[in-house]
């Protein structure tokens, strides 16, 4: 049997653990007695199962022995930090965590919640703190959640948001102690590993399993109350051991917790060791020699956590079963698995996973482990390394959605081909080539002769309606233009997603899919304010005297005739070689004056054209750019701010291709 101390009031987290060689109480031997502590045990464990707790470490009992708890604190109670107990307190005597620990049939398994937090008498602890780099990589992480929030499912995000959150709780609780727990599977030894630790028996051990059903923790200093709530371990499986004060002890710091099996029949001791394991700061894997290439703990457990190999200890128990060299073999067995799964292996000098050989039956290479882990604690690195490597598998799950090796973005290319596509749907070369041949017509109409305005007046009112080509209808017109609107819109938004993660591309062409809603009418809108002006092409400054010019040769073509005329009929005097030449002046000199202005016209007429083309352009280009690459632009800005954000969390700065 072990003794232990009624609980602390102000200090609830703490049991002082005495080995039961040390009883102030006498063993009966005779029958009498026996029978008497038989009784005792059935009316303890009566009432264990009856009294509830609070889950803070207090029952109605202890409440109702405040008092003279604040008297065992003063070395004058049942059992004080010497480890002198009361034989008139009966109870004190069961109170060793077994009997708690016993779980009856009828109160079903035991529900582990998060205790309530009470304040601590005596100095406070101080805050773990964050280095530098670390404390980037958590802003970036924090950055990078609140960037994709919007793009993500809240299921792609979810293994960030906890490290965030597990990050922020640990950080506000102690950095002087150092939690690690002691995992293994049913056999292992690992509870008689922990009481070897310890230098007492606290964990109940035996033939029975699962022999150990709810975690319980054994810390070496004050101060880890608040650490033990956080792991929802009650007071009542909270330990201390006795070999050293405080001061001396060389695991000092130290917050050791023993586990339920990894590979229990109950699904409840599963649910409290990967719960634990998530919120620990270091892990010992307890390994025998029969079970340790077990494919559930190296595919469950140790290839998962390949990330977190400085925080995690690897120790072959059982060795003393093994005979001659069998034991280095088994070991060099299990660093070859270790190796297998992705863990690096703390060796010569380089950081890694520690891999220990021992025996917590005989105590062989116990010293070793406690050399270890106490310098191990005495670093205190363990949780800033823990909350890095928990950084690390965040940010390898959340690589397939932030990074595919790819170029990504919208080429300059890209975007000129979409506003020529949209320079299509409006008809803007056409619209060029319309302006140009209404120039070349007004210069016609300016220029030309009189006779031959006259004949083209004429030979159009002549000409039949029948020959001509049908024209387009409107409303084809309109389908047509919608369905260049669509492929323009389709083109640049398959360019933009081109390489970027699925989600990412996702949200691209849904907003292609945004700004191309209503495009095609702002489009026809666009087309009537920023068409061809009403009315004429300006004329340029030459076009006066052309049709100075034209006049002129139209008037000695009219002398001329006239003056034949007159020579006809008798009323002048017969002189055929001036009216000619005038006649031929003006007849000739019309068609050239004609010719030449629609030369001189091409140049004008082509720039009036290209411009009202390059207008017509623009106003398309414009209106897409708004309504289709601007939203495209900000998608793809968006993906550039979380690939540096994903950089610094990965800790190297990410190359935006």
């Amino acid at each position: 049997m072990t003794a232990v101390t009624e609980q602390d009031p102000t200090e609830h987290t703490d049991h002082t653990v005495k080995p039961a060689s040390e009883e102030s109480t006498a063993p009966r031997t005779d029958l009498t007695g026996l029978i008497e502590r038989m009784e005792r045990l059935d009316r303890t464990e009566r009432t264990d199962s009856r009294e509830r707790t609070d889950y803070g470490g207090r029952t109605e009992r202890a409440d109702r022995t405040e008092s003279a708890g604040r008297t065992e604190r003063a070395g004058e109670g049942p059992c004080g930090l010497d480890g002198t107990a009361d034989p008139g307190t009966e109870e004190d005597i069961w109170d060793d965590g077994l009997i708690a620990r016993r779980v009856n049939e009828n109160d079903g398994p035991p529900q582990f919640t998060p205790v309530e937090r009470r304040p601590a008498v005596g100095p406070p602890f101080m805050p773990l703190a964050y280095d530098g780099p670390l404390r980037s990589r958590l802003d970036a992480l924090r950055e990078l959640v609140g960037l994709s929030r919007a793009r993500l499912d809240s299921g792609t995000l979810a293994e960030a948001g906890r490290v965030l959150d597990e990050a922020s709780a640990r950080r506000r609780l102690s950095g002087q102690h150092t939690v690690v727990a002691i995992a293994g599977a049913t056999g292992s030894g690992k509870s008689q590993l922990f009481n070897t630790l310890a230098g007492v028996t606290i964990s109940e051990t035996g033939v029975r399993r699962p022999t150990t059903a709810a975690p319980i923790a054994c810390s070496w200093s004050d101060g880890a109350a608040t650490l033990l709530d956080r792991l929802g371990i009650p007071g009542r499986l909270r330990r201390r051991p006795i070999q050293y004060p405080d001061t001396e002890s060389p695991l000092r710091g130290l917050v050791l917790v023993d586990l339920p099996d990894h590979d229990s029949a109950a699904v409840q001791h599963r649910e409290q060791v990967d719960r634990i394991l998530a919120l620990v700061d270091a892990v010992i894997w307890v390994v025998d020699p029969e079970k340790y290439a077990d494919a559930v703990l190296h595919e469950r457990y140790l290839r998962p956590m390949a990330g977190h190999a400085e925080i995690t200890f690897v120790v072959l128990n059982q060795v003393d079963r093994l005979p001659g060299e069998a034991a280095e073999q088994v070991l060099d067995d299990l660093r070859r698995l270790l190796d297998e799964d992705g863990v690096a292996l703390g060796e010569y000098g380089e950081p890694g996973a520690t891999v220990l050989a021992l025996s917590a039956l005989t105590g062989d290479g116990i010293g070793e482990l406690r050399e270890v882990l106490g310098q191990f604690v005495a670093a205190r690195q363990a949780p800033a390394r823990r909350i890095a490597a928990d950084v690390d598998v965040a940010a390898r799950h959340l690589r397939p959605v932030y990074v595919t090796g790819r170029r990504t973005g919208l080429s300059e290319g890209a975007r000129e081909e979409f506003a020529d596509r949209l320079a299509d749907a409006v008809g803007a070369t056409a619209a060029g080539e319309a302006a140009e041949r209404a120039w070349l017509r007004n210069a016609n109409r300016a220029c030309g002769t009189p006779w031959l305005r006259l004949w083209r007046w004429y030979h159009d009112r002549r000409e039949p309606t029948t020959g001509r080509l049908p024209l387009r209808a409107p409303a084809d017109e309109e389908a047509t233009a919608r369905q260049r609107v669509e492929q323009a819109v389709r083109t640049v938004s398959d360019r933009a997603s081109a390489g970027l993660p699925a989600p990412w591309a996702q949200a691209v062409r849904e907003a292609a899919v945004r700004g191309s809603q209503g495009l095609p009418e702002a489009l026809d809108e666009l087309v009537t304010r920023a068409g061809l002006p009403p009315g004429r092409p300006p004329r340029p400054g030459w076009w006066p005297a052309a049709v100075l010019a034209q006049a002129g040769m139209t008037l000695l073509q009219v002398v001329g005739g006239l003056w034949l005329l007159g020579q006809i009929i008798g009323f002048m005097s017969p002189n055929l070689g001036v009216p000619v030449l005038l006649m031929l002046s003006g007849i000739i000199g019309g068609p050239v004056i004609e010719w030449s202005c629609r030369m001189a016209a091409r140049g004008p007429a082509r720039r009036y054209g290209h411009e009202a083309e390059r207008r017509l352009r623009e106003a398309a280009a414009g209106c897409g750019r708004a309504r289709v690459l601007d939203p495209l632009a900000s998608e793809l800005l968006r993906y550039r701010e979380v690939r540096e954000q994903y950089g610094k969390v990965t800790g190297a700065e990410a190359t935006v291709r």
